[in-house]
């Protein structure tokens, strides 16, 4: 995979690893990055990445109502 190196001034009120964070969160919730591949940007364990996933309110698996009854046996 190809990368890219980006340079961005940041408000104050922002530190360089919340920053990651966030950017990491966004690009795992739509889909541009893998757990793991978000976790890494994030500096954090995938397991880790799950918690801080959840305090964001971003689901760690993406099921539709009817993939997940299936997933159930319901």
């Amino acid at each position: 995979m190809d990368t890219a190196e980006m340079t961005i001034t940041l408000p104050p009120s922002l530190s360089e690893d919340e920053a990651k964070l966030l950017l990491a969160v966004k690009l795992y919730e739509v889909g541009k990055v893998s757990l793991g591949q978000a976790a890494k940007l994030a500096g954090f364990s995938k397991r880790t990445f799950m918690e801080v996933l959840g305090r964001y309110r971003v689901p760690v698996f993406d099921y539709s109502p009817e993939d997940l009854r299936q997933e159930m046996g319901l």
